[in-house]
């Protein structure tokens, strides 16, 4: 029985760090897409690292990215369109994961 209970807790451990690593991805891109959106709306320094932290808080409006996507769209007001920015959050998910990975621990 031990067998199991080591099996079981080895899965629940696994599946909590893997939740983990996938909202601190998420976190990770949605800094980096309000990072890329303040550029492309001419901030930058203080005001760009301001306007990243406010994608990361929108994300915990409602589930799913679909907030995010939301709130940059209309912060940006037209200047990218909605298949470019969809195709950025899907890229820099891609970053924020290999950069997740290394990182020292």
């Amino acid at each position: 029985m031990t067998t199991f209970d080591d099996r079981e807790h080895a899965f629940e451990a696994k599946f909590a760090h893997d939740a983990e690593m996938q909202f601190k991805a998420e976190a990770r891109r949605n800094r980096l897409l309000g990072l890329w959106a303040a550029g492309v709306a001419g901030k930058s320094g203080d005001e760009a690292e301001a306007y990243a932290r406010e994608v990361v808080q929108a994300d915990f409006r409602e589930a799913g990215d679909e907030d995010v996507f939301q709130k940059v769209r209309a912060d940006l007001g037209g200047r990218v369109d909605d298949a470019a920015i969809r195709a950025k959050m899907t890229s820099l998910m891609s970053e924020a994961k290999v950069q997740l990975m290394t990182e020292a621990p």
